[in-house]
């Protein structure tokens, strides 16, 4: 845990005591800060309590004695209106931080990455950091993606921190200015918590915070909010501007072409490696992740020969497109982190006969996404508070039944998968929608999932002794047209 020593003594206030503002209260009772902490679901407080975190009912303090406000990314900020609480504390100049800036705070020695953007984040979060730490690399990792960022070791002069970043984060990280900055693509998400497509992207920009040159932005140009920040970046020539691309030649950048991946940076294409022969990095959108972990990695410093060594070893992501068992010749897939249409949809077009389980709480946009790969869906089966508006969907472009929860969804899907004897027949959690229907988050659906794929009767066969059912093969090639 990180010595928040900067703030010992002073009075903090804490909102939020879920994973991240549970471990930012408990970081600053230990660094003897004045910490009273606050959430309003009771059960999070009596969990923070167990813990030694003292509670104070942040609705009745002075807020003329507090020096911040640690908040939770998880509060509403701005729209569709502040919470109490920060209104609270803006009305009496109280600054409004997040657990990665307290970090930022204390750790000024290291190096920093950060990796943003609406999908594709965990998984080129993980790869990063696992070619910085398999390449010899000091490395911690974290944030976003599910360790907290006071929960990491410290480092020093020569360690790093990849930080994957939500837009949420970025808002509330005020003194970071990362040595490498991704951003991968942008796609309509989280609308309920900004009031248009601007306000979302602006806060995706922040990454690229007072960067100037050596310091390296890592910009996806496969979609035009995306390409439309590269274009500006690469104009106003302050920092180094990388380019990546799975899809697609970027002059002067990382790209594949039909699944190789290309280094041109140094003036001329270099093939590096052919994406095709890795299954943990299936499709065109993880070949994009892929060329980003590449230059960024590339850009801190580690030989590109130990890059590629490390992606030829990345096991791939829990909860994201994670191949859980072969049984009775039909996969099982968790993508439970597959929380809206735009992720379900890079799964769908990773498989030939895929028996879907999909839904949960639905997000702006419902399933639209994912319409020019239904043709790989032999059935649907919905599950959630999205149940009916997926089915109205998915009426006449597939076959659906609506299973109501997770359970049954999976019996339903294997029953029907053995019935048809599909070739490449795979059965896929990618909900496409949120878990707080049913389930506390998206690890929580994705762990139930495969604890029942595990019990289920069969043979059962590990996914590494018949990888061609998994994704990496005919998908991967085909999106490329060879």
């Amino acid at each position: 845990m990180i010595d928040v020593f900067p703030f010992a003594g002073y009075p903090i206030a804490v909102f939020g005591l879920g994973l991240s503002g549970l471990s930012a209260a408990k970081a600053l009772v230990k660094s003897e800060a004045d910490v009273s902490a606050w959430d309003d679901d009771e059960d999070a407080r009596q969990r923070a309590a167990d813990e030694g975190v003292p509670l104070v009912d942040l609705y009745g303090i002075d807020w003329k004695e507090q020096t911040s406000l640690v908040l939770s990314p998880g509060v509403p900020l701005h729209h569709p209106q502040p919470h109490e609480i920060v209104k609270l504390a803006e009305a009496e100049n109280v600054e409004v931080i997040c657990d990665a800036e307290l970090l930022v705070r204390t750790q000024r020695a290291a190096a920093y990455i950060g990796i943003t953007g609406t999908n594709g984040k965990s998984t080129t979060t993980s790869l990063i950091g696992h070619i910085m730490q398999v390449s010899g690399r000091e490395a911690e990792i974290g944030g976003n993606l599910g360790i907290p960022a006071l929960q990491l070791e410290p480092l020093e002069q020569e360690g790093t921190y990849v930080l994957e970043m939500s837009s949420f984060q970025l808002e509330l990280t005020r003194s970071i200015t990362f040595d490498v900055a991704v951003l991968l693509n942008i796609s309509p998400d989280h609308q309920d918590r900004y009031a248009g497509m601007d306000d979302y992207i602006a806060a995706k920009k922040m990454i690229f915070y007072r960067q100037t040159k050596p310091r390296t932005a890592v910009v996806g140009v496969d979609d035009d909010f995306s390409r439309a920040i590269y274009e500006q970046l690469k104009a106003a020539d302050d920092q180094v501007v990388i380019g990546v691309s799975g899809a697609e030649r970027v002059h002067g950048g990382i790209y594949t072409v039909n699944g190789v991946l290309v280094d041109d940076t140094e003036g001329h294409e270099t093939p590096v490696m052919d994406l095709r022969e890795n299954p943990s990095l299936p499709g065109r959108h993880n070949w994009q992740n892929t060329a980003a972990a590449y230059a960024a990695t590339k850009s801190a410093g580690v030989d590109p020969h130990a890059v590629m060594a490390c992606i030829q070893s990345y096991p791939g992501l829990v909860h994201r497109q994670e191949p859980v068992a072969l049984i009775d010749g039909i996969g099982y897939v968790n993508d439970s982190k597959a929380t809206n249409a735009e992720a379900a949809a890079r799964a769908l077009a990773c498989y030939d006969a895929i028996y879907w389980i999909c839904g949960g709480r639905p997000k702006e946009g419902g399933l639209k996404a994912v319409e020019p790969y239904l043709g790989n869906v032999r059935h649907a089966f919905l599950i959630g508070e999205a149940a009916m508006e997926f089915s109205q969907f998915l009426d006449g472009r597939v076959p659906m039944t609506v299973s109501g929860d997770l359970k049954t969804a999976l019996s339903d899907a294997r029953k029907l998968a053995k019935k048809e004897k599909a070739e490449g027949a795979v059965v896929l959690l990618s909900p496409g929608a949120a878990s707080f229907d049913q389930f506390d988050d998206f690890e929580a659906r994705g762990d139930a999932f495969r604890d029942r794929v595990e019990r289920l009767p069969g043979k059962h066969l590990d996914p590494s002794e018949e990888p061609g059912i998994f994704p990496g093969t005919r998908a991967a090639a085909e999106e490329e047209g060879g």
